[in-house]
């Protein structure tokens, strides 16, 4: 199976966005890392930059119309063999978008790659790894054979 590192991201959801953000941020002084208004749903470093994170969505608003999300920090290899671990494992490997996928994702605007599955019980899990390149936020999600021409 594959060696889970540590928590590297948890996240909730919010009916207000704009205050929770405001919460986070000006309350608890997390550092905001990345807002998305139009999928309303915000991202906040714990700690330094790459290494935890807290993402807030508003009501209905995850990709996955989400209410529980962990993601592991493993080693990049890690994430790229994961795809077959977790067939042979008899879990279906998603991609940023909740479908069925041959291939991890890469988080542009971290970067960090990434491939998501479920557990028994319907929760998201995401097997993670920061990438050591420059963030391509403009790039948005794309796949991981996209990320490493």
């Amino acid at each position: 199976m594959i060696a889970i590192r540590g928590l590297f991201e948890s996240h909730l959801t919010v009916s207000d966005l704009d205050r929770s953000v405001h919460f986070y941020s000006d309350l608890l002084g997390l550092a905001e890392a990345h807002i998305v208004p139009d999928r309303r749903v915000a991202f906040f470093w714990i700690g330094a930059p790459g290494k935890a994170m807290l993402g807030l969505w508003e009501t209905g608003a995850g990709p996955q119309k989400m209410t529980q999300h962990v993601a592991f920090t493993v080693e990049i290899d890690d994430v790229l063999v994961s795809l077959n671990v977790l067939r042979q494992a008899g879990i279906a490997p998603l991609d940023f978008n909740n479908k069925p996928t041959g291939e991890p994702v890469v988080l542009c605007w971290m970067p960090a790659v990434a491939i998501y599955f479920h557990d028994p019980d319907g929760n998201l899990l995401e097997f993670l790894a920061m990438l050591p390149q420059p963030p391509r936020p403009d790039l948005g999600v794309v796949p991981w054979s996209s990320w490493s021409k």
